[in-house]
């Protein structure tokens, strides 16, 4: 039988739902962001400003009562990034990846004298951290670790970062805990981890072809392509005639579905290659969201389920800048969002 092929526009449709951004979810904070994915935080305000977005009367306060309740955390695990993920996710994660960024590390760094220093600087960090989160300019000190070091040590022993820290009202993401002491004991292993992550991706971004999942984890595709025989999918095709996989009863809404209009954060994994089959980012913007001019990305606001323009909040105010000219029902539309969103800031 034939396999069943997926236009562009209905990639876009499937992502958008699984990331609740067709209609915004009432969802629990935790169960959304397991339904994503988790959501890429390497400026505080992201995470805040994603979940805002996604999910029906969200406050700015429920996240933070939710890292301080230890239901979600955040710490560095795909891509070597900092996401933000719930407390069931985290351990298996960080265990599919693990391996991975420690591989990484030691490519970049070269030589195994720099792995067993960072070794031993993870064996003396452990016991600092017994007594509960640590600053890091404290930890840095006591290690006497220069940057790589310091950098490399996160991979070596698992690290959350522990609130007031990286939140809205504290944005510095400065203060550390071992994994295991905020959340508990792990028994989660590598291959546990690498499928969890398989599932994770497809019901957040897919249907999608394992190079998506591997860009995406920050995984070899071998390793991902071995997880998925563990993993029980549906196949399509793309319009190319490439194979995609797909979690079964996943949703996949009709190409005419209507997008409401959306404001995602700086660093929105959606807009990233590995979903750039969904045409989300149009590619003659690609160059003005992530650049070397600008690294840290920027705000977007989408149109008909793509990227029309960015926006900024500014003395009290959302700005928004179209890279093309809108309709006046568009405008309409994101002036009413805009106007909640600087709600939101203030």
């Amino acid at each position: 039988m034939s396999q069943r092929v997926l236009s562009q526009r209905e990639l876009n449709r499937a992502l958008l739902a699984r990331q609740l951004l067709l209609e915004r979810s009432r969802l629990p904070l935790a169960r959304a962001l397991e339904r994503m994915g988790g959501l890429q935080m390497q400026y505080a305000p992201s995470g805040y400003i994603g979940l805002w977005t996604r999910l029906e009367d969200f406050e700015r306060d429920a996240l933070t009562r939710a890292l301080v309740r230890r239901s979600v955390v955040q710490g560095t695990l795909m891509r070597v990034t900092i996401h933000l993920v719930s407390a069931r996710d985290f351990p298996l994660f960080s265990a599919g990846v693990r391996e991975a960024r420690r591989e990484w590390w030691a490519r970049v760094h070269r030589g195994s004298g720099n792995v067993r220093e960072v070794e031993r600087a993870a064996r003396r960090l452990r016991p600092l951290l017994a007594g509960g989160p640590r600053r890091r300019d404290e930890l840095v000190e006591h290690l006497r670790a220069d940057t790589a070091t310091w950098n490399g040590v996160g991979l070596w022993i698992d690290l959350v970062r522990a609130p007031p820290s990286g939140t809205w009202e504290r944005r510095r993401a400065d203060v550390f805990a071992a994994a295991d002491d905020w959340l508990g004991d792990s028994a989660a292993t590598e291959d546990d981890g690498v499928a969890h992550l398989v599932r994770r991706y497809l019901g957040g971004f897919g249907p999608a072809s394992p190079k998506d999942i591997a860009s995406w984890a920050g995984l070899p595709a071998s390793t991902v392509s071995a997880a998925l025989e563990q993993v029980r999918v549906r196949r399509f095709r793309d319009e190319d005639g490439g194979e995609l996989v797909d979690l079964p009863r996943a949703p996949l809404p009709d190409a005419d579905t209507p997008a409401p209009v959306r404001f995602l954060p700086t660093w929105d994994a959606t807009l990233l290659v590995h979903a750039r089959r969904t045409g989300i980012l149009p590619e003659e913007y690609r160059p003005r969201i992530f650049s070397t001019k600008t690294p840290h990305s920027l705000g977007t606001f989408l149109v008909d389920g793509a990227v029309a323009g960015t926006w900024r909040y500014e003395r009290e105010r959302i700005v928004i800048d179209p890279f093309a000219r809108l309709s006046r029902a568009t405008k309409l539309e994101l002036d009413d969002e805009a106007e909640r969103l600087a709600a939101f800031h203030a």
